[in-house]
């Protein structure tokens, strides 16, 4: 179980985020939700969901490519719940095509998002983390490792943060801090909805189950991970595929 442990999970008003935050609840964790200022309404509904379920929730507005505002973010989060325990890295997001038409905007801002995004809240939160021995939980994905046509610069992304994971790793486990990530594959969630359904057909056709994960099944690893029970698991990257990458 979780009671009493403080959670920051960003990127967390829909999607898997969101059920992750459902989940460690759940288990008794109490949850601060992040994400930018547009899902405002989303995140109020989230925390009222977890409210109505027993638990205790906050959200906190920022973009996690500025550091500026993730800096003030973390510094409300001890105010609220007087300490932080575990960080989900979860913001994300894509804007695919291929490299010969993608604008430098375009690479530029999943860059930001993405990656740079898990460097600035990682950086913020660690002082607390390190304290509390707690530990932090990435979300990359499958394309990091295998790559995918028009999502260049999102699998640079995912890639780096299997890199960033297994580094930071290395230089907090003596300080009792556990870093990991997951990889997920194809999921069903809104990002998924706007796939090809060729494509769809083709995936599930080579996924070994047959069949799209579901955001619970992400939580659910997510939930272990961060739990006693992966006690001795750090710099592991976590394929919840079901089987796509074999």
């Amino acid at each position: 179980m979780l009671k009493n442990k403080i959670v920051l999970i960003t990127g967390a008003s829909q999607g898997i985020g969101k059920i992750i935050a459902l989940k460690l609840s759940s288990m008794g964790a109490q949850i601060a939700l992040n994400d930018i200022a547009p899902q405002e309404q989303n995140l109020k509904g989230v925390v009222e969901e977890i409210k109505n379920n027993g638990g205790n929730a906050d959200y906190f507005l920022a973009d996690v490519s500025k550091y500026d505002q993730v800096e003030s973010m973390v510094k409300k989060i001890e105010e609220k719940f007087g300490r932080l325990d575990i960080l989900i890295n979860n913001a994300g997001i894509c804007q695919d095509r291929t490299l010969a038409k993608m604008t430098v905007e375009e690479w530029q801002r999943v860059v930001d998002i993405n990656l740079t995004g898990v460097f600035n809240v990682t950086k913020a939160s660690l002082p607390l983390i390190v304290l509390n021995k707690g530990n932090i939980v990435s979300v990359s994905s499958i394309v990091g490792e295998r790559g995918n046509f028009g999502q260049a610069n999102y699998s640079a992304t995912k890639a780096g943060i299997i890199g960033f994971t297994k580094s930071l790793s290395k230089e907090v486990g003596k300080l009792g801090v556990r870093v990991n990530a997951i990889a997920p594959g194809f999921i069903e969630t809104k990002m998924a909805e706007a796939i090809p359904e060729e494509m769809k057909v083709a995936v599930k056709r080579l996924t070994s189950l047959g069949r799209f994960g579901k955001p619970e099944e992400v939580a659910s690893v997510v939930s272990f991970l961060v739990s006693d029970d992966a006690s001795f698991i750090t710099g592991a990257i976590i394929n919840i595929d079901g089987g796509l990458s074999i």
